[in-house]
């Protein structure tokens, strides 16, 4: 398996992700085939030097490594198992799937996958659509730490590949980040609504605590957009959403029963889908300020 631009390289999945980050292998040399369920937007990266595909089994053939970036598990498995693609992997290819979805089906996929002889890793990202463009997502890697080696290179053009443990790992850190960033989200808008409705004004609130003990990057950035009221979506809500729903239930296979925190957060996701629509996930606070009968102020 080359660790050079000579491989081929496969990607699948060109959305609001998947398409910064093989803009980013294209312009680093590699020969890239792409597939997208919608063609235009897979087409975007032709001028790129993008081989554009009509089937994902026609992408993965003969690829050295194959990338998915695709938006659940249940999409995962058909685009694996009922659309030709585990069938069209060639024996020795090393499949990198940087989907968000659950553990076991990481586990699943990667055990499918192994009888076939082709490799799995579990590479899900935090970072959003900045840190794909950026190159400089946190990637979180489950699978055989020797096989991890041989994409390594591939993965650092994206961003900081870490290997963090077996098959599902990957996915479980994925889910504690989700934790920390739903989490974080929520306390920063409760901490900028009660100084807002107290008369202080939240831009010099979250100024004041920069640098503090409460500072953090959501602080900074997710902050930003509750002060200046920009819900325009960098992070979908739906997205956040099901990786709480996620988190919570590998929790459940493995006897943790009391997550509070990822509980009241999934809760106000929920809400907020319900009652705006997919916001930016810094929208968390127009929830509270509908289950506080507060008027968005702008």
């Amino acid at each position: 398996m080359p660790t050079s631009t000579s491989g081929t390289v496969a990607f699948l999945g060109i959305g609001l992700m998947g398409s910064r980050q093989a803009k980013r292998l294209l312009e680093a040399g590699y020969a890239l085939t792409v597939w997208n369920r919608s063609r235009e937007k897979a087409e975007a990266l032709s001028p790129f030097g993008a081989r554009v595909v009509d089937t994902a089994s026609e992408a993965v053939s003969g690829a050295d490594v194959v990338i998915l970036m695709l938006e659940n598990g249940k999409i995962v498995t058909d685009v694996l198992f009922s659309q030709g693609v585990a069938e069209s992997l060639r024996p020795g290819a090393i499949l990198v799937d940087m989907s968000s979805i659950k553990p076991a089906e990481a586990q699943e996929h990667a055990k499918h996958l192994a009888e076939r002889g082709v490799h799995h890793i579990d590479a899900p990202v935090s970072g959003g659509t900045t840190g794909a463009e950026q190159g400089t997502l946190a990637i979180m890697a489950g699978g055989d730490a020797g096989v991890f080696t041989r994409v390594e290179a591939i993965l650092k053009i994206m961003g900081r590949p870490v290997h963090v443990g077996p098959h599902g790992a990957g996915q479980l850190a994925k889910l504690a980040n989700q934790i920390i960033v739903g989490v974080t989200i929520g306390a920063v808008a409760e901490a900028l609504l009660l100084a807002q409705r107290g008369g202080a004004d939240p831009a010099k609130v979250r100024e004041a605590l920069r640098g503090g003990f409460a500072e953090s990057r959501i602080l900074e950035l997710h902050g930003q957009r509750m002060v200046e009221r920009d819900f325009v979506t960098k992070g979908r809500s739906v997205t956040h959403l099901k990786d709480l729903d996620n988190a919570l239930d590998a929790a459940e296979k493995i006897d943790l029963n009391a997550l509070p925190y990822t509980t009241l957060t999934a809760d106000l996701f929920r809400g907020l889908i319900a009652n705006a629509g997919d916001l930016d996930h810094s929208g968390l606070l127009v929830e509270l300020e509908h289950r506080n009968n507060i008027l968005p102020s702008g």
